[in-house]
């Protein structure tokens, strides 16, 4: 079929087999105590490996870095023989497999990380978010964030470092690659955004200093284990867990910059996907695709068929689909045939085990 979502591409030194993403999506289905990835997270990724890439959900690099219940860890050695059944099992269905490497900041609760006071750019909170924690049931328990202690820059080189040690933890466990999440309201974002970043030194102020914590973390993944196995993930027009960028055109530009002349595989932007959404401004997309000369995914309002124009437009390379993957394990299959789109049940999204986690159906032409 003529849809440029079903060709090949090359990602790094990887042959990717369609353009198609699974990217990022929480579902809190780790085994406890530890947060340690399974044999129903592994039947999960593996159903849906017919995508070109999968990025996992996000994957906390530490302790701290944890920002709701049961969400899986890469820091101790149970973890990464966790994940290590996830990365043979989607392997095995000649898949491809990231991480997406994951610190929250002050998206937390003290009950998520051991007691201690969550870590951010400043000693902010961040305004109407709640995160969940684990009260004993079944159902998580939503509380409302705290003001975080603001770093300093020995809890810089300290986070970096665990950065770092989590690109080799995902290496060792048999991912092909990494994603780096600066997206989305969490740690990387709050450095970013100029409304989440108050700090007066070298981090703070210009963009140029609100990017400086994204390059050091990059440089040193990179260094770990190659800047052809590392990705990045931004979102430069949402609001999500509050963060907010004055000038965001110009603060994300400025990032694909700063992301090329560090060699990324590849940007991944997360746009606005509420059905009244802006639309991301075309003067963004044609710029990035200049100054980024990695492969560049975009996710969120698309279909097989407007994905497959942006990839015929030139402005994007991949095609992320989110919430469409988690109830059609068969997605890829479901886009190329024009079959219907099964609906997920939003119950079941987040904990729990494999009702609305593993027994979604394939789609059976009758």
């Amino acid at each position: 079929m003529n849809n440029a979502l079903f060709q090949p591409i090359q990602l790094g030194k990887l042959s990717l087999k369609n353009r198609i993403v699974m990217p990022p999506m929480t579902r809190s289905r780790s085994t406890q105590p530890g947060n340690v990835a399974n044999e129903m997270m592994a039947e999960y990724y593996a159903q849906r490996a017919s995508a070109g890439l999968i990025i996992t959900e996000g994957t906390q690099i530490s302790v701290m870095g944890q920002g709701y219940a049961w969400t899986p860890g890469i820091y101790s050695a149970e973890q990464i023989a966790g994940w290590q059944k996830v990365t043979k099992a989607v392997h095995a269905q000649n898949g491809t497999i990231f991480a997406q490497l994951w610190h929250v900041g002050r998206v937390s609760h003290p009950d998520n990380i051991g007691g201690q006071q969550p870590i951010s750019s400043s000693a902010l909170k961040a305004q109407n978010v709640k995160v969940f924690v684990d009260n004993g049931t079944d159902e998580p328990g939503f509380v409302d964030v705290v003001v975080a202690r603001e770093m300093s820059k020995a809890d810089i080189e300290h986070v970096i470092g665990e950065y770092r040690q989590a690109a080799l933890n995902a290496i060792e466990a048999g991912f092909d690659g990494v994603e780096l999440h600066a997206a989305n309201g969490y740690l990387i974002n709050q450095f970013i955004d100029s409304e989440a970043n108050n700090r007066i030194d070298e981090y703070g102020g210009s963009i140029e200093n609100r990017l400086r914590f994204l390059g050091e973390v990059v440089g040193a993944m990179t260094q770990a284990i190659g800047a052809d196995r590392v990705g990045v993930r931004l979102a430069p027009f949402t609001s999500l867990n509050g963060t907010v960028d004055a000038t965001p055109i110009d603060t994300y530009i400025a990032a694909a910059v700063l992301l090329n002349s560090l060699n990324v595989v590849y940007i991944h932007v997360a746009e606005v996907d509420w059905d009244d959404a802006p639309e991301t401004p075309t003067v963004f997309k044609d710029t990035v695709r200049d100054v980024y000369k990695g492969v560049l995914i975009y996710a969120g309002r698309y279909n097989g068929e407007n994905g497959s124009q942006a990839i015929d437009a030139g402005v994007a390379d991949m095609i992320g689909f989110g919430r469409p993957f988690v109830s059609n394990p068969d997605l890829v299959n479901r886009i190329k045939h024009n079959y219907p789109l099964a609906s997920h049940n939003p119950e079941t999204l987040f904990g729990g085990a494999e009702r609305g986690y593993t027994d979604y159906p394939e789609y059976s032409p009758s």
